[in-house]
């Protein structure tokens, strides 16, 4: 997803990183209909194939997506999403189905009204397709009503719950309240507080000014004087949280896995949170001026 994250990864570098986190102990893994226009699952379900199927007690987690061409996102769009993930993954059914965006689709009304992918999506946890189904999207704002309105077993949002942003504080407090599991994904803003503000001046999938690097280089500056990996320190302010479930972080070749299971082992003095806890973090959406591409 270059357009995204600035760079692009091979397939076989691709297929060894899906391979060391089959072969690690997390035992989960997000993907969506949508990512790299379908080449994210097809390379996991290469994968799958590889090892004769989803290994026992894997929790896979797949989203529907809107029609990437026309915005289209209705029940037989859902339907279409879902047949061509299964087709993709080589299963029959995955763990954990979610509802992609749905501030993105042609028309956000028919999405989560009748007849749209919304209700379609609990049908299919009704047929057995699924075991738990969920929202992930970006927009707060959007989210808080249906999580209001709908009984998802899970959540997912990123990039707005970071040592630099709180934006979905008070999504999370709703989830927690409603028993809704939350994910929270994104832990590192998009890369930046895992690399650091000079290797990686990106701040959520845009490029970032000093105004928005400020807090990252403060962030930094803690680590440093306390020897704490930048990214450990952001992997665990997500995971030390207990209104969230599960942490999603992206890994783009295979050394990441493991080094990301050491920054969550990694421990961290109470004198650094109590310094991180004084970095001024916006509330505000992170992704406003986001020039968003789809894949």
């Amino acid at each position: 997803m270059p357009d995204t994250y600035g760079y692009a990864v091979d397939e076989e570098r691709a297929l060894e990183t899906i391979r060391a986190i089959f072969a690690s102990r997390v035992g989960f893994l997000d993907t969506a209909r949508a990512y790299g226009f379908g080449r994210s699952e097809e390379r996991i379900g290469k994968v799958i194939r590889e090892l004769g199927g989803l290994p026992e007690g894997f929790v896979l987690a797949t989203k529907l997506d809107r029609d990437l061409t026309t915005g289209i996102f209705d029940a037989a769009q859902a339907r279409r999403s879902l047949d061509e993930s299964l087709e993709a993954l080589g299963l029959d059914r995955v763990p954990i189905l979610q509802l992609h965006d749905p501030e993105h689709a042609a028309s956000y009304e028919e999405t989560v009204g009748k007849g749209g992918a919304l209700p379609e999506l609990f049908k299919m946890k009704e047929e057995g397709l699924t075991d738990a189904v969920g929202l992930a999207a970006g927009d707060v704002a959007g989210m808080m009503p249906l999580v209001r309105e709908w009984d998802f077993d899970v959540l997912i949002t990123h990039n707005r719950y970071t040592l630099t942003n709180r934006n979905a504080d008070a999504l999370l407090d709703l989830a927690a309240a409603r028993g809704t599991r939350v994910f929270n994904a994104a832990p590192y803003a998009g890369g930046v507080l895992a690399k650091g503000a000079s290797d990686y001046p990106r701040y959520v999938y845009q490029e970032a000014s000093d105004e928005m690097l400020e807090p990252v280089r403060q962030v930094e500056s803690i680590c440093a004087a306390h020897e704490v990996p930048l990214g450990a320190a952001a992997l665990q302010f997500s995971m030390r949280d207990p209104r969230v479930a599960s942490t999603i972080c992206g890994v783009s070749k295979p050394s990441r896995v493991e080094q990301t299971l050491a920054w969550a082992a990694c421990e961290i003095p109470d004198a650094v949170w109590d310094a991180l806890a004084e970095v001024p973090f916006s509330t505000d959406d992170p992704e406003a001026t986001r020039d968003y591409k789809p894949g």
